[in-house]
């Protein structure tokens, strides 16, 4: 099942007039790591006049004390990986005006999406002393897979200052403004050599997203795709670029099949990397 688009974000106004009360947002948990929320924690000590603009009513890593919805704005960290979660975000999606998912767990299922293409039972016996306690599906998939998201904020984790940017858009009622060019943009603004052309390392940075400024580049590694597929990647081209300079298929396998693994246009290239015969193989 491939994710749907976000849809247009909500930007109506609110039901109670902008001066008669701040936004109430929520911030929820699902399978993940908790950084892309340690992220927001980061954006908000960094920015401690969103606190007189917002209210957190409800966000479990900053404060035990919880309002009860609805909810202007809920932002979602994590992929769905069971059952009860499947349905607790059908709940969250009823309490919440808009809905913003966070980081590459909750926009395309994670690195933990790497279980769809296994065995679960196999995976849970080699982990678990006790399988038998361990309730869980078979894969780990996207919200937007199981509910209508408004937005996705991409990245692992995100970055602070797009999630700054889509807090102050949704309090003022516009739509965020977020890069959807590639990494390779940002490494040109930053100056940073392609290594590439220049080292011949394989890299993800033409058909990823940019939001990361470019970071792994900047070391002297390819970029991971950290924050999903660009807008229109090519990486049946990229990968045929890479294999035709001696690139070894399995490697490019391994790239593609990383942390963002379960989103669309890199899960496509994944299995057609898995199912191609490799050069050696195709020889008489």
């Amino acid at each position: 099942m491939t994710n749907p688009p976000p849809a247009e974000i909500a930007v109506a106004a609110p039901a109670a007039p902008a001066a008669a009360r701040r936004p109430r947002v929520a911030v929820y948990k699902f399978s993940s790591c908790d950084g892309c929320q340690l992220q927001f924690l980061a954006a908000i000590g960094k920015h401690p006049e969103l606190l007189s603009k917002i209210d957190f009513v409800h966000f479990l890593e900053a404060s035990r004390a919880v309002e009860p919805g609805p909810y202007d704005i809920g932002f979602v960290e994590g992929s769905v990986t069971t059952a009860h979660d499947a349905e607790r975000i059908r709940e969250i999606r009823r309490e919440c005006r808009t809905l913003v998912t966070i980081g590459a767990c909750a926009t395309s299922g994670g690195i933990q999406a790497l279980r769809n293409w296994g065995k679960i039972d196999e995976f849970v016996a080699a982990v678990y002393a006790t399988p038998a306690f361990i309730d869980t599906l078979a894969t780990s998939t996207a919200i937007a897979e199981h509910v209508p998201v408004d937005f996705e904020l991409r990245g692992c984790p995100i970055d602070t200052g797009q999630l700054v940017e889509i807090l102050t858009a949704l309090t003022v009622g516009r739509k965020p403004r977020v890069p959807s060019t590639s990494v390779c943009a940002e490494c040109k603004a930053e100056g940073v050599v392609c290594v590439a052309v220049a080292r011949g390392v394989p890299c993800l940075g033409p058909v990823t997203q940019a939001g990361c400024r470019a970071i792994c580049p900047a070391h002297g590694r390819g970029c991971f795709g950290c924050f999903g597929p660009s807008d229109t990647p090519n990486l049946v081209s990229l990968d045929l670029h890479y294999e035709a300079a001696g690139v070894p298929r399995d490697d490019l396998l391994r790239l593609v099949r990383g942390i963002n693994a379960w989103a669309a246009p890199f899960r496509a290239e994944g299995d057609r990397l898995a199912a191609a015969p490799r050069a050696e193989e195709a020889a008489p």
